[in-house]
């Protein structure tokens, strides 16, 4: 039954468990246990139902992205009661949310930054994003950057490999990003990625680019963790620098339409987590977008406050 089912997302995200144990009578279960307090039918599916749950702030830890996604995305998704469950939507308390640092500094300071003012900044990804040697890498960005973008960036895939090696790539990035700057008399800017397999790397690779004097750095958060990325985000707001989220490996997540993650959750967790600005989709190219549902996402990511529909 539909209810059975809401009672486990509930019980299995807080206080519950698949049997009854002692220890239930050890704590105040009417204070810390999950909720589901409504449920109705998917128009036009068959047994297919919307769920409402709601969690007490205190099961989750402060400031902590991950510790909140572990209660509500984590275990729940493996519960044999549910068939096929979807996160559709998260709202967060202000008083919780606000125990995040969130993004390290905003839209206007990226525009006081990049002296970009009353229009939209164009940019592009280097391609091929694999193969190319660091020098030849920063001449693509030259050429790109002289031409008239304001910046260029690095593709998700971008680490240290046999043909290109980070540090080269920094150093041949930051030669033509100040080259492009001498030529044209504008601010340019160029996304350089520091995802790493650890978090220690990462921020070696970070602290290199500011050393550089790179105006932006760059995340895969969905790869790398919100762990490591909020890590990256704290060290950019003390830094002066912009940290771009990549969400390469959302489509796993959020792709199929009766199973996984909605993307204005992993948008709501991003912007938590920490980040100046996330690839939030597109409504024309290679990927997968629907307009409104593409502008949804903008208006999400850039609002104070998001009315309950």
């Amino acid at each position: 039954p539909a209810e059975e089912a809401g009672a486990a997302v509930a019980a299995e995200s807080s206080t519950g468990t698949w049997t009854t144990v002692w220890t239930d009578g050890l704590t105040n279960l009417d204070r810390y246990k999950g909720r589901c307090y409504d449920i109705e039918p998917v128009p036009g599916e068959k047994d297919q139902y919307i769920a409402y749950a709601a969690h007490p702030s205190d099961l989750s830890e402060e400031g902590s992205v991950t510790n909140m996604s572990t209660s509500i995305v984590g275990n729940v998704f493996g519960s044999k009661a549910l068939r096929a469950p979807r996160s559709e939507d998260l709202r967060i308390p202000p008083a919780y949310s606000k125990t995040s640092k969130g993004p390290p500094h905003g839209i206007q300071v990226e525009r006081d930054k990049s002296n970009k003012y009353g229009r939209p900044s164009l940019g592009c990804t280097i391609k091929p994003k694999l193969g190319l040697s660091a020098k030849n890498y920063g001449r693509a960005v030259h050429e790109r950057l002289r031409g008239g973008l304001d910046f260029t960036k690095d593709d998700e895939n971008v680490n240290p490999q046999p043909f290109m090696r980070w540090r080269d790539r920094f150093v041949f990035v930051a030669e033509a990003l100040y080259k492009a700057q001498a030529e044209t008399g504008e601010i340019k800017g160029h996304h350089l990625n520091a995802t790493a397999g650890t978090c220690e790397e990462m921020m070696k690779r970070a602290q290199f680019a500011r050393e550089l004097g790179v105006p932006i750095t760059m995340h895969d958060h969905s790869t790398g963790g919100f762990t490591a990325n909020t890590s990256l985000a704290f060290y950019c707001r003390d830094n002066g620098l912009l940290p771009h989220i990549h969400r390469a490996m959302h489509a796993v997540i959020d792709r199929q339409k009766n199973h996984g993650i909605h993307f204005r959750v992993l948008a709501k967790a991003s912007r938590m987590s920490g980040g100046d600005h996330i690839h939030g989709g597109t409504v024309v190219g290679k990927l997968e977008g629907e307009r409104q549902v593409t502008l949804g996402f903008v208006d999400l990511l850039r609002d104070d406050y998001i009315d309950k529909d």
